[in-house]
């Protein structure tokens, strides 16, 4: 139990805006005395769970295996050719799921996936055994941030490992859904139960949250009752319940102003472009690891990497998306590049700026205003209305709207192929609306080479080590 302890006690310090070390980190021969200093006082109650959040933004797992490479390179986002031999994340675009390489990274996910959510186990739990502590106020924040972070993982973990959601393979074994702080052995339950269990637990959040409705720069980094709404609308959607996509989708919508769009001329301003557009981030990871030398950007995205290392689309398919070039920022200068050392474009989405003390570095958006945008015009009976959902964010992405584009499937398509690169949500949103073809992202057309999909390729398998334990 103390080997344990110590892989998944979240024992590092953090971002000053997000935690600080404190000296009940350093791990005691006692576990119970350290689960006891912990939940001793607010101070060190609140390093507990800022600590979780700093392992969801590690490259693990939202600091990159969820969102800049997997989900992306498994939905075609990026060309293999260029080098004159394989890229280095090959394997992935092909949906070699035995393989060692993709095999050990799915496991790398599952199992920091699963320590997160036992550490948020676990400090529900202190919070349960600690009366007094916090104020009933901090106490109802803690809970409720803790649930959220439980059901986003496991959401995640579903929408990676579970079957088909819209068919009747919904009912099919997926995965556990894990509630105890103790170590113990789940069963593996239908994805419907499971979603059953993420809706419960978002619901209980959401009651929780509810009666703070600030916002903060701090708080984009933590769930609040915003963020839990805006996941509560892709949960919702990703089951089939679009009328209460919808309704989750407007409480943001209704509430855009605390999430303004950004700033085109803010944007282009060429030392420090915001390109997450962080403004409009409902909630996001830090990881302070984008700009290490051998971490995050660096490593998978600058011209400065090989052709066969490199993580970039196909120049053609850029042009042909992006058809709006001159209008749309998101093909501008300042999110791509044509190098001295590269004949083609390379994403600058996560480069580094200048400021070092900009609250934006090192930070990859989880969900976005557009995001609920785009949902609403999925969901939205009035073809009107929808319309009008989509073309708000193309409007705000510098796009002439005064000829409207109706809101139909492959012009949401389109928009999350754009909005996210660098996210990994279109991966998600191929599965969810089962997309039988997909384009291969090496080739010049969406014809040669395509992947007819199902199953076998949308159902990455359990880990062996999950799987064999049991």
């Amino acid at each position: 139990m103390k080997k344990i302890y110590r892989n998944i006690i979240v024992a590092i310090c953090a971002v000053a805006s997000l935690s600080s070390c404190t000296d009940y980190l350093d791990l005691k021969p006692d576990d119970k005395l350290l689960e006891d200093q912990v939940f001793s006082s607010a101070a060190n109650t609140s390093a507990y769970l800022n600590g979780i959040y700093v392992k969801l933004g590690a490259t693990q797992l939202y600091g990159e295996n969820l969102t800049l490479t997997i989900p992306d390179l498994l939905a075609q986002q990026y060309n293999m050719n260029y080098g004159s031999t394989p890229n280095l994340y090959y394997t992935f675009t092909q949906y070699s799921y035995t393989s060692p390489q993709v095999s050990n990274k799915m496991a790398e996910i599952w199992a920091n996936a699963y320590s997160v959510i036992f550490n948020a186990n676990r400090f529900v739990a202190g919070l349960d055994r600690s009366p007094g502590v916090l104020t009933a106020k901090t106490d109802s924040t803690y809970r409720g941030e803790a649930l959220a972070i439980r059901a986003m993982i496991h959401f995640d973990l579903l929408r990676l490992f579970g079957p088909m959601y819209n068919s009747a393979d919904s009912t099919l074994k997926s995965i556990p859904y894990n509630t105890y702080g103790e170590i113990t052995v789940n069963p593996f339950l239908p994805a419907n139960e499971v979603m059953n269990h993420i809706m419960a637990d978002l619901s209980k959040a959401d009651s929780l949250l509810s009666p703070d409705k600030t916002m903060t720069s701090v708080k984009k980094y933590k769930f609040t009752y915003y963020s839990v709404k805006a996941l509560q609308a892709r949960v919702n959607l990703y089951r089939g319940n679009k009328a209460a996509a919808l309704a989750c989708a407007k409480a943001l919508i209704d509430n855009s102003a605390k999430f303004p769009w950004a700033d085109k001329y803010f944007l282009n301003e060429r030392a420090n472009p915001d390109r997450i557009f962080s403004s409009e981030m409902i909630l996001g990871a830090y990881n302070p690891e984008m700009s290490n030398t051998s971490q995050g950007y660096l490593k998978l995205f600058s011209s400065g990497l090989s052709d066969n290392n490199i993580l970039a689309p196909l120049d053609a398919r850029l042009t042909a998306l992006y058809s709006d070039a001159s209008s749309d920022f998101r093909i501008s200068g300042q999110f791509w590049d044509v190098g001295p050392s590269k004949s083609y474009r390379t994403f600058l989405k996560y480069s580094e700026v200048d400021d070092k003390t900009k609250s934006f570095r090192n930070t990859i958006p989880l969900l976005k205003l557009s995001e609920m945008y785009y949902i609403a015009a999925e969901c939205e009976k009035d073809p009107i209305v929808a319309r009008g959902y989509l073309n708000t964010v193309r409007n705000n992405r510098g796009i002439d709207t005064s000829s409207p584009v109706p809101a139909t499937a492959a012009e949401i398509l389109k928009e999350y192929r754009k909005e996210f690169l660098g996210e990994g949500q279109l991966w998600f949103y191929y599965k969810r609306t089962n997309t039988a073809i997909l384009p291969n992202g090496s080739k010049g057309d969406d014809v040669t080479g395509a992947f007819t999909m199902g199953p076998a390729q949308y159902v990455v398998p359990i880990p062996t080590a999950e799987t064999d334990n049991r």
